[in-house]
């Protein structure tokens, strides 16, 4: 019989394996979309329609199973549907031109940007030493968005598949350094 400590590291550890494989998945895809730009502008809003529904579901969910009772739960809530609302809206149009494309990538970036610098900023006010690491990925994600500001003016479909391409090779990177890094456990004695 394993000790509860041994069965939570395994879980870990299998739950790092598949981050691990979808980041790798990911990247493929990425490389694809890549090679192949002109179809690859297809693909582009498929995956954003997918990302966009995939999100609002699960906050919709998180919502329903956990958040119902918490302060601020119904902003979620709202945030859920409102995504969920998007996401349905950009896989019903078939051709999406390519200034809204590229408004959807600056936003997303802009907004994971800003909350990445919040949390670093709040992660060395703590004097966690993870802040530093915060910090280079929010400012990675709000140089995406400013490179994302200049292409809805080039209006170039190649260039925004190489843009998207990039971005989920980076963010799959940094999910896998993510996951591999060891994590600190904290015990209360």
């Amino acid at each position: 019989m394993q000790a509860a400590g041994e069965e939570a590291e395994t879980v870990t550890k299998f739950r790092r394996i598949g981050i691990f494989l979808t980041s790798l998945l990911v990247i493929a895809l990425a490389i694809f979309m890549m090679v192949v730009p002109k179809t690859g502008y297809q693909y582009v809003t498929a995956i954003l329609s997918f990302m966009l529904i995939f999100y609002g579901i699960r906050r919709v969910v998180y919502y329903f199973t956990l958040a119902r009772r918490m302060v601020g739960g119904r902003l979620i809530l709202y945030l859920g549907l409102i995504v969920l609302d998007l996401g349905i809206f950009t896989a019903t149009l078939s051709f999406i031109p390519l200034p809204y494309v590229m408004l959807y990538l600056l936003a997303g970036y802009a907004f994971a940007g800003a909350v990445d610098l919040m949390r670093a900023s709040e992660a060395k006010r703590y004097q966690n030493p993870v802040w530093k690491f915060i910090l280079g990925k929010g400012v990675a994600n709000i140089l995406i968005a400013i490179f994302c500001l200049v292409l809805i003016f080039v209006n170039s479909t190649t260039a925004a598949v190489y843009v998207f391409a990039a971005g989920l090779i980076y963010s799959s990177i940094i999910r896998i350094v993510s996951a591999m890094r060891k994590t600190a456990v904290v015990y209360i004695q």
